[in-house]
């Protein structure tokens, strides 16, 4: 199982080096499934909107609802979450590799992008995830301390999930060599 997860103080930081990342690896030409998160600052609001990109080519969509500039509390939309979700559902088939921008909330709760990540696994793709401390125990405890702790840094990460593909495909690689090896009947 390859489960990485990076976390990052300082608040967006970690969704700028997620970012990054996915920018280096669609460069590499790795399939990829899951969100990346971009935070629009407004004027007019202290807290800025959210959006997801769904990857490897879907929409953009706003993950947060305005409620108003003295609004306080959580600002999730759960239903354009749970909408990702299903667009993350369906990427997977043909992914290598499934990047979750966020761990937070919904997921520590087993909604999001969880059951994503826990089919990804099981399929024995790779998953990286992106972890802030407020919800960092949460994850330890959701994946039964298997994740490895990667640096916050975006050529690092990047080469842990090329090394974590190419490692993933060596048993099928290796298993059709094998094949193509026996001899005929």
């Amino acid at each position: 199982m390859k489960l990485g997860y990076v976390t990052v103080q300082g608040k967006g930081r970690i969704d700028l080096l997620l970012a990054e990342v996915v920018e280096r690896l669609e460069a590499r030409g790795m399939a990829l499934a899951g969100t990346v998160q971009t935070n629009i600052e407004r004027h007019d609001r202290p807290r800025c909107d959210m959006d997801l990109r769904l990857l490897p080519d879907g929409p953009v969509v706003r993950i947060s609802v305005d409620r108003g500039a003295e609004a306080r509390g959580c600002r999730l939309d759960a239903g354009a979450l749970e909408q990702s979700t299903l667009w993350v559902a369906g990427a997977l088939a043909k992914a290598e590799l499934l990047v979750v921008n966020k761990f937070g909330k919904q997921e520590a709760e087993g909604k999001g992008l969880a059951g994503c990540m826990a089919h990804a696994l099981e399929r024995g793709l790779p998953v990286l995830v992106g972890v802030n401390g407020l919800n960092l125990p949460a994850f330890l405890e959701f994946t039964d301390g298997m994740a490895q702790q990667l640096p916050p840094d975006a050529a690092r990460v990047a080469d842990w999930c090329l090394t974590a593909v190419a490692e993933t495909a060596l048993p099928e690689i290796r298993r059709d060599t094998r094949m193509a090896e026996l001899p005929s009947a």
